[in-house]
């Protein structure tokens, strides 16, 4: 395979851009780049991700939970799941911008309201599809509705939340760099900005962004393999064995 040189220069150039300052593109002796620079970017974008990410958990994962243990709700979490998946994301930011303003609160607000329909719909579906006959035996053992949700239902669901909040923390991650759109500073801020920080700066963006986005679905691939129930776990290798 023939990686062309225009393509190497660019991450050269952008590798380059992160961990060296220099002169932005439109002069004046102003310095950007830097490692300095690029982190406080990088930190931006990673606290609004996780306190939307975190909102987005808070609110849906329950409210899923207890619709799907009842059976009520289906048509309300699968609707608020498509309705995610086709409005588009920066509409939404720009809206709730114009409404209720900009700061870390306000933007972590917006992108949380995207991260709601992934995490819904799959915990929804993940708890419909427990075996009912575990759930009545735990039900004619004695336990309360709480303690089916959490000890059986849970545990048995968790694989298919976890492709949820994988989703929605991808999701959540790849649209925070549009919050500089709306004067929010992220990475955003050098993908969008090619006439202050040059090709590079873009390049240099988009890469810091990719791996983020990287490092988020293996930190969470890694937690789904941990609350997966090893029952399931054997009962998955049989079916492929």
């Amino acid at each position: 395979m023939i990686v062309p040189l225009g393509f190497l220069h660019s991450i050269v150039g952008a590798f380059d851009f992160i961990l060296h300052q220099r002169e932005a593109a439109t002069g004046g002796g102003v310095l950007v780049g830097g490692p300095a620079a690029v982190w406080d970017l990088t930190r931006a974008q990673l606290e609004v991700s996780a306190l939307a990410l975190s909102g987005a958990i808070v609110l849906a994962l329950p409210t899923a939970l207890v619709l799907g243990h009842y059976g009520r709700g289906e048509l309300f979490a699968v609707g608020v799941g498509n309705a995610g998946r086709s409005v588009p994301e920066i509409v939404v930011i720009f809206l709730l911008a114009a409404l209720i303003g900009i700061g870390l609160g306000n933007v972590s607000f917006a992108l949380m309201l995207l991260g709601i329909p992934p995490i819904l719909a799959n915990t929804f579906v993940a708890v419909r599809q427990v075996d009912r006959g575990v759930v009545e035996a735990a039900e004619g053992m004695g336990m309360r509705a709480s303690q089916v949700i959490m000890r059986v239902e849970l545990p048995l669901a968790a694989p298919t939340i976890m492709a949820g909040i994988r989703t929605s923390a991808i999701n959540i991650i790849a649209t925070a760099t549009i919050a500089s759109l709306v004067g929010y500073s992220t990475l955003g801020d050098l993908i969008t900005g090619r006439n202050v920080f040059g090709d590079d700066g873009v390049v240099a963006g988009a890469i810091v962004v990719a791996l983020l986005a990287v490092f988020a679905e293996l930190l969470l691939a890694g937690v789904q393999a941990l609350v997966t129930p090893r029952g399931l776990k054997l009962q998955r290798a049989a079916s492929r064995a």
